[in-house]
């Protein structure tokens, strides 16, 4: 009997101390995080997404061991409001209140560090001047940031909607209003004097750090690739021969079914040379794969310190790219190309795999909590992905919800891709019929019925999102 008793007073005691999580497995075996973090990066560029041109081997790799995110999106289309809100798990313009992810761990005693850019950080001026930008400095325990060149880096500067190609430093337009279609093949073989090289130096050595601590840590990786300007070793240009790129058509009258609102950068003259349309191709995925080497560094170090085994691994960015589809450059309309990002989950306990299951980038807080097994906050609109990471086939949304940077939203379903302008246009597309957005079918009355169900669904999930 006394055994029975105290086999029971065991169990309570366990009970009692036990975290509070919604997750089952593999809550309980996660002790840190890493959150690695590429900028202006295009689902479809990489190879786990189905592109054969790009070479991303560490991602590749990383792709193999987790859970491959193929209906990911974005909430805002810029950096400013996307990475709040996935870090605060909060619609952009939402007037509810929650604390950074960083507050919340930093209650449990966990270490948050940033290196680079996680919140907004201004491209290339942060790099330029070492500055925080739009840091949220409460979330971080420290925090480090990078001071590089960037264009003025010493190599073969090119401005691709002007006739200049320099080898001179002086005079460089790096903060210009042309500077977005800037490249610069660096001279330095290594692109050791470049932001993405500096840190995945720094993040190697914070983890060293946290080894020898010995204490739970989240750490967040921020790099600054592909986005513009294209600053990297000539080696990765020359990984991708500018004849060799294909490039999106330029199709007479395909604006005119898309309404202003909707209507992304022009490229203030890119348009009118196939070379310059060619070379940013070029420039773009020499960027990714440059990025991709520096990931593979921390990669490399976490297995070398043995915490791999610990630690929940997350790769994604702030929104996707227009790299000349429709004629339209950078981000700025609701197009698949600029909603949909890659995400990447590798953690214990985890089955690589892939899912088609809609997630939004304001669930990843959530999931980070319920992972580490610890209280979820009040006030979050994102959902935990835990149950998706468990079995492939589940699901937690129905749809993704992303917010447009002037007013209005965007809509994604499974056949189904609605835009709404707040008053100044509507886009509705099939997305299985017509996945490259081709033809706006808002205006025909075959489709008069999807519509007003869009529209539905619409203002249901922005009410909510308030």
């Amino acid at each position: 009997m006394k055994r029975i008793l105290q086999a029971l007073l065991c169990a309570l005691t366990l009970a009692t101390i036990a975290p509070t999580s919604s997750a089952k497995e593999p809550a309980g075996k996660v002790k840190n995080v890493l959150l690695i973090m590429s900028d202006d990066l295009k689902a479809s560029v990489l190879p786990a997404y189905g592109n054969t041109v790009c070479r991303t081997p560490n991602i590749d790799r990383l792709a193999k061991s987790g859970m491959v995110f193929e209906r990911a999106y974005c909430q805002g289309l810029a950096c400013s409001p996307s990475r709040p809100s996935m870090m605060r798990s909060i619609y952009p313009k939402s007037k509810t209140t929650a604390p950074t992810i960083g507050e919340h761990l930093q209650k449990y005693g966990m270490h948050t560090a940033r290196v680079g850019k996680i919140f907004h950080m201004p491209v290339p001026h942060a790099q330029l001047d070492g500055s925080n930008g739009k840091d949220f400095a409460e979330c971080w325990t420290e925090r480090y940031n990078t001071k590089t060149a960037e264009t003025f880096t010493p190599g073969l500067y090119r401005l691709l909607n002007s006739d200049i190609v320099t080898r001179k430093v002086e005079g460089r337009d790096a903060k210009g209003p042309n500077r977005m279609w800037a490249t610069v093949e660096t001279d330095k073989e290594d692109g050791s004097d470049q932001a993405d090289y500096m840190v995945a130096t720094k993040a190697v050595e914070l983890l060293r750090e946290r080894k020898k601590a010995g204490k739970p840590f989240f750490l967040g990786v921020g790099f600054v690739r592909p986005h513009f300007p294209m600053v990297q070793p000539k080696k990765f240009f020359n990984m991708y021969p500018q004849q060799k790129m294909k490039i999106p058509p330029l199709i007479q009258g395909d604006w005119d079914d898309i309404p202003l609102a909707g209507r992304g950068s022009d490229g203030k003259g890119l348009n009118e040379t196939e070379e310059g349309r060619r070379r940013m191709w070029q420039a773009y995925y020499g960027s990714v794969s440059f990025m991709d080497e520096q990931l593979g560094r921390v990669l490399d170090e976490l297995d070398r310190l043995g915490l791999r085994d610990s630690t929940a691994i997350m790769f994604t960015t702030d929104h996707g790219y227009h790299l000349g589809e429709h004629g339209f450059w950078q981000k700025a309309n609701l197009h698949e190309e600029v909603v949909r990002v890659p995400l990447i989950v590798s953690a214990p306990g985890i089955k690589p795999g892939r899912t088609s299951s809609f997630v939004e980038l304001v669930d990843l807080y959530p999931t980070w909590t319920d992972l580490l097994g610890l209280p979820m906050p009040k006030g979050l609109h994102g959902k935990s992905l835990t149950p998706i990471l468990r079995n492939p086939d589940a699901k937690v949304r129905d749809t993704a919800l992303s917010i447009h940077n002037r007013a209005g939203g965007g809509l994604r379903s499974a056949q189904w891709h609605y835009m709404n302008y707040a008053g100044k246009g509507e886009e509705l597309y099939d997305m299985i019929k017509d996945p490259d957005q081709y033809t706006n079918v808002v205006s025909d009355p075959k489709y008069a019925a999807i519509l007003k169900q869009a529209r539905a669904q619409y203002k249901a999930r922005m009410a909510a999102a308030r």
